[in-house]
């Protein structure tokens, strides 16, 4: 058996050994934007150190586990935490999780962020949801020997933050007047920010947003069949575009910031996915 799959299966087993819950809806929630946990009525809390062989968050304000519970009787799991490349694992351990969630059950994967704009109409604050990324500077999390249990050699990526889930976000946006910017995201291995050399490179590409996460999350989530949305937050403008230093401070106190409107942005969208994508 492939040793990437045999991995995930063991932490599956472990997790139902655990928890009998079976969510409808995953959510990763990103720097800064933990507190959004608060508003699920928990069921069961399960932390990453708890699961044999799972990688742990060390990233600051990442808690590390895993929430099981319902919005409006929704039942969900959401990542108190997740795994970046960044922090020493491998590839295929910084999307072990995206794939345990959808053996867990989960239909829609919602993926969220903290990123630096670099597209100049951004302001810090702001709402984007993801339309597309770029992922090249990071590995593939589907090097290797394909696991066909979880999907094809050579998936299509045309649709990866499926167009019907964006829509419905953009709606529920409309109906309770946030702001939500559109565009594209791309991937920086981190952890250092990047020098506005990069950020102009980025530019060139057609980035609109930069950041260490999330990507790679995408595209594993898109082979194995999990459908996914995205939503980051502009916590801060580039490098070269911001004429301050970046900081980590910076990233939690937008995060503090903006977390009424999120947690009001992201609930209703969970509702308005449920009702309108899942159960259509």
């Amino acid at each position: 058996m492939n040793e990437i799959y045999e991995k995930l299966l063991k932490c599956y087993d472990i997790v139902q050994k655990k928890v009998n819950f079976k969510p409808e809806i995953a959510l990763v929630l990103g720097s800064g934007l933990g507190n959004f946990a608060d508003e699920i009525d928990v069921t069961y809390e399960l932390d990453y150190h708890d699961i044999d062989g799972f990688p742990v968050s060390t990233a600051p304000t990442h808690e590390g586990k895993f929430i099981f519970g319902y919005i409006n009787e929704i039942p969900i799991v959401c990542m108190k935490g997740r795994i970046h490349y960044y922090e020493g694992y491998s590839v295929s351990d910084a999307v072990l999780p995206i794939r345990l969630l959808k053996l867990m059950g989960a239909k829609v994967l919602f993926l969220t962020n903290a990123s630096g704009g670099i597209n100049t109409s951004f302001q810090i604050g702001d709402f984007m949801l993801i339309r597309d990324h770029i992922a090249n500077f990071v590995p593939s999390p589907l090097i290797g020997p394909n696991i066909d249990e979880l999907g094809v050699r050579f998936p299509d990526m045309s649709n990866i933050y499926k167009d019907e889930l964006c829509k419905i976000v953009l709606k529920v946006s409309k109906e309770i007047n946030i702001h939500v910017q559109q565009g594209t995201y791309i991937q920086l291995t981190g952890p250092n920010y990047e020098t506005p050399a990069e950020i102009k490179m980025c530019k060139m590409l057609g980035a609109d947003a930069v950041g260490m996460s999330t990507a790679i999350e995408a595209i594993a989530a898109n082979h194995c069949g999990l459908n996914c949305v995205g939503i980051s937050c502009i916590s801060n403008m580039a490098s070269g575009i911001s004429k301050n230093p970046l900081s980590e401070e910076e990233v939690t106190e937008t995060g503090k910031m903006v977390a009424p409107k999120f947690k009001e942005l992201v609930k209703k969208s969970i509702i308005a996915i449920h009702e309108n994508y899942i159960n259509k």
